[in-house]
């Protein structure tokens, strides 16, 4: 096997299942990496007591695939990068055997805006910086680690970092606890920023606090909105069989996504549902939730009412959730066509509900 055969990141969904006998012909860049002898009997380090100040080596040893992930997490923390999942393999029994951790910057993202028209520029720069673990016998091994990168990095900001800022459950309980009592947020994040010492002894920023409350905000359920919105479906339901509703919550029990659809609507989707056009709107109300129509065109040329939805949150497991309750509602009918506008999460979760729908 050559290098011309790695795998990218165009074919990671599409791998193919390789034998434990196999793991050792990966197509990976051996010239910038340190090979070990695959022998696990020779191997002095066991991954049992993950200490997250360890560093990882090659024919370094690991019970689990999570201590593979965590310690080499806890290691681009120390060193100031941020990590990500370049590549796994599966085995014959369709269990992931192979990893391949790299740097967030690694490869050469290639974009049709004109550099001079993007607000922000990529940040790849091909840094080589990267993990290689493979499976065997129950076990996970390092087999290969590159320790070099093409960029400038720093532990001292690597607080900064997406993916390596975490708000703790302590935390959490604190800006809930004074998010109740009416306290800014700027002011209960300088708080805990002063019991800290210092905001280079946070793991997150005032950001990241703001989008945890902004997303409670908006889950229904307090002061009896949540049931007050149950029992004017109820009524619906009551005064017409054919009045479709249902509701997503949380792991508190909270409502999150929220859809409904009156008799009109389930109708009119049956004979000018072959065209959906579908977008959230963000609308003025106490939870800032954005509310998310169906719409359709019938034989007059004028808008119609398919269903509509409330979201907590634009992500693709909410658009996701939201397109099967309206399948499941429309008789498990998809459309020929649906309109969208650019939004990622969106174009996701149509290619995962509507795989046959032209987008």
């Amino acid at each position: 096997m050559t290098s011309s055969t790695s795998m990218t990141m165009e074919n990671v969904e599409a791998t193919h299942t390789l034998g434990l006998n196999d793991i050792s012909l990966y197509g990976d860049d051996q010239s910038q990496a340190t090979t070990a002898t695959l022998v696990p009997n020779s191997c002095n380090n066991k991954g049992g007591d993950l200490d997250q100040h360890r560093h990882p080596t090659v024919r370094m040893w690991f019970e689990t695939e999570d201590e593979v992930k965590k310690i080499y997490k806890n290691y681009a923390i120390r060193k100031g990068f941020e990590v990500r999942i370049r590549t796994s393999q599966k085995d014959l029994d369709g269990n992931i055997s192979y990893l391949k951790l790299v740097c967030s910057r690694e490869g050469k993202y290639v974009s049709a805006i004109p550099p001079e028209k993007k607000t922000l520029r990529t940040q790849r720069k091909n840094c080589p910086a990267q993990m290689t673990a493979f499976k065997r016998e129950g076990k996970w091994c390092i087999k290969t680690l590159v320790d070099e990168h093409s960029h400038d990095i720093s532990p001292g900001k690597s607080r900064l970092i997406r993916g390596n800022r975490i708000i703790s459950m302590h935390a959490k309980r604190t800006f809930d606890i004074n998010d109740e009592a009416g306290v800014r947020i700027n002011k209960s994040f300088r708080s805990l920023v002063f019991y800290a010492g210092g905001y280079e002894n946070l793991e997150f920023v005032e950001r990241d606090v703001r989008n945890y409350l902004g997303v409670k905000r908006r889950a229904l359920g307090k002061n009896g909105d949540g049931q007050a919105l149950l029992n004017h479906f109820s009524r619906m339901r009551e005064l017409n069989s054919n009045f479709f509703y249902e509701i997503d919550l949380d792991s508190e029990d909270r409502i999150r996504n929220i859809f409904w659809a009156d008799a009109r609507s389930r109708s009119a989707c049956h004979d000018f549902g072959d065209v959906v056009s579908f977008d959230t709107t963000y609308l003025t109300n106490k939870y800032d939730m954005p509310f998310a129509p169906f719409v359709g065109i019938n034989h007059h040329g004028q808008s119609i009412l398919l269903g509509c939805g409330l979201l907590s949150k634009e992500d693709t497991s909410n658009f996701i959730w939201l397109f099967n309750v309206w399948l499941k509602c429309m008789s498990n009918k998809a459309p020929n066509g649906i309109v969208t506008d650019q939004c990622k999460a969106m174009q996701n979760a149509v290619q995962c509900v509507f795989p046959s729908t032209r987008h």
